[in-house]
């Protein structure tokens, strides 16, 4: 009704109002809260967006134009089998080292695909939870135990949220693509759609590995993997996509002279290369063009969610070793023992805050050191990198607040009861 919509409308300016009327800009804090906001987002966007999102909107992208819906529905659909359909989204999960933002375009892809809430919901969480990296590290850091009970948490609980999402909501099919018209069907076989897919993700991996050995080797898994990996895909494109030769033989001189020429290093040549490979789709027409299109319209859905909740949290939170309007002291205090309080403190305040991939092993051990528990450790581990105000915000625009809401309140819950269980047994 119209005066619902005047109403929501009137509640909003009254909450501008009296925020703007309280604003605390005289206090001490409030001139560092925007200056972490802004530095948040700059790093953001220094060391995430160029070499993680972009390529996995690509991947989104490849996945609702490449891939078939009827395989999607057969592994990953409402009707598949329940084993297989968890079975495949924890593992598929499990392989990406991404974090809570980066899991977003992928999630999208899949979901929007026709993947069964359940399914598509588990392998939300299972991306940046239970990556191989970040298990490892763990151990390493913090002990096998926490290692290994990271891992089972993360594992049992990515099936037991999917399920849970399945089962209080229904089964509405979501739509085909992000905006723009399904695509149509081609004579391309699966494998080698997979192939493409597959390069894709490979390209992701290798352009952010955490810590490339020292030598020849850290070398060529810094640079020479993602080139050559980039080349396979450009090549891929050229043999089953349509892209014609004299185009892809432009891509590849450009890239490599911008390589050359640019002053800004790694991530000048990543962009470009990003910009170059877009346009070369686009140009190309047929299901290339359709991969540039449904990438784009990823890209914008999702990519101004993300730099506004970055804001936001940055505001709020801080960075590791820097305060923002929330003092830190609050944190490190509410998380002592092993109390369910503090369990829960632990996973609330985990899921709000934003985890680049890994980084939230040294910010554990910062909070370990400082006095946080193991209980709420393994609980800020666990809803931490699967969730922050930037992914709930996203994740709100792809499947609506509802969902969203139990979705986070079912990790929030999950997390607190292992992180209980294990600092009890521990």
């Amino acid at each position: 009704m119209q005066w619902k919509r005047e109403l929501r409308i009137g509640v909003a300016l009254l909450v501008v109002f009296v925020v703007a009327y309280h604003l605390p800009i005289s206090s001490a804090g409030f001139p560092a809260g925007i200056t972490e906001a802004l530095a948040l987002l700059r790093e953001y966007a220094r060391r995430h967006v160029i070499t993680c999102l972009l390529p996995a909107f690509f991947i989104a992208g490849a996945i609702a134009v490449l891939l078939k819906r009827e395989s999607v529905m057969r592994y990953l659909g409402p009707r598949a089998r329940k084993p297989v359909a968890y079975a495949v989204a924890s593992v598929s999960g499990s392989v990406l080292a991404v974090c809570s933002c980066t899991v977003l375009p992928l999630f999208a892809g899949i979901y929007r695909m026709g993947a069964g809430l359940g399914p598509a919901t588990a392998f939300l969480y299972a991306g940046p939870a239970i990556n191989v990296l970040a298990v490892v590290l763990t151990a390493r850091v913090l002990g096998p135990e926490l290692g290994i009970a990271r891992a089972v948490g993360a594992v049992a609980f990515s099936v037991l949220i999917g399920l849970g999402m399945s089962l209080t909501h229904d089964r509405r099919k979501p739509a085909t693509s992000s905006g723009f018209p399904p695509p149509s069907d081609d004579d391309t076989d699966p494998w080698k759609r997979a192939v493409i897919v597959a390069f894709l993700v490979l390209f992701l991996l290798a352009a952010n590995w955490a810590e490339p050995p020292q030598g020849i080797l850290g070398t060529l898994l810094k640079d020479a993997l993602p080139a050559l990996l980039a080349v396979l895909v450009v090549a891929a494109s050229v043999l089953w996509l349509g892209v014609r030769w004299p185009v892809a033989v432009a891509y590849v001189v450009l890239v490599a002279v911008a390589g050359l020429i640019l002053p800004l290093g790694r991530d000048a040549v990543y962009g470009t290369g990003t910009l170059l490979f877009a346009l070369m789709l686009l140009v190309s027409g047929g299901q290339a063009a359709a991969w540039a299109e449904e990438t784009w319209g990823f890209l914008k859905l999702i990519l101004p969610l993300l730099l506004v909740g970055v804001l936001v949290a940055g505001a709020l939170l801080g960075r590791p070793g820097h305060e923002g309007w929330v003092p830190s002291e609050w944190v490190s205090s509410a998380v002592g023992g092993n109390s369910l309080l503090a369990n829960f403190f632990a996973s609330l305040a985990g899921a709000f805050m934003y985890f680049a991939t890994l980084t939230e092993i040294p910010i554990v051990q910062g909070l370990v050191g400082s006095g946080m528990g193991k209980g709420p450790a393994l609980s800020l581990l666990l809803a931490g990198p699967a969730l922050s105000l930037p992914n709930m915000l996203v994740i709100r625009s792809v499947m609506g607040t509802a969902r969203t809401a139990t979705f986070v309140v079912l990790v929030i819950i999950a997390a607190t009861i292992s992180g209980f269980v294990f600092g009890t047994l521990f």
